[in-house]
């Protein structure tokens, strides 16, 4: 199922990405000399899709770094509230050991002979087995 949404994505996506790049096929320059409009330094020419698609995924990349830095205050609880975690468990561990060392072996009473409320042990009033 997973497969066949992502195909369901992916497939339409890469039709439009497809047909936009054929038809924004003509070459642009791009100067990053403010200075020089002229005879620019510094300059890039390549097809604009091409251009269009780096700008794109630059912000995308921009972007999960943003959301990344954003959210280091939570990844250092979740590390934190591990740690906090992992050892409550060994001391649960360890306080388990301590009581099954010093319980006694037999905690059972003694099964008590003779009559019982209703009568012999092990049966109610109407004589039914308990």
């Amino acid at each position: 199922m997973r497969k066949f949404l992502t195909a369901l994505i992916v497939i339409p996506l890469g039709l439009i990405l497809v047909t936009f790049a054929v038809a924004n096929r003509q070459f642009v320059t791009v100067s990053l000399d403010p200075f020089l409009a002229d005879d620019p330094s510094l300059a890039v020419t390549m097809p604009l899709f091409l251009l269009l698609i780096l700008v794109a995924a630059l912000g995308v990349l921009a972007g999960g770094c943003a959301v990344w830095f954003g959210q280091r205050h939570w990844r250092r609880a979740a590390r934190r509230n591990d740690a906090d975690a992992r050892a409550a468990r060994g001391e649960l561990a360890d306080l388990r050991a301590q009581m099954a060392a010093a319980r006694p072996e037999s905690q059972r009473l003694p099964v008590p002979s003779g009559v019982g409320l209703y009568g012999p042990i092990g049966r109610d009033k109407q004589r039914a087995t308990l």
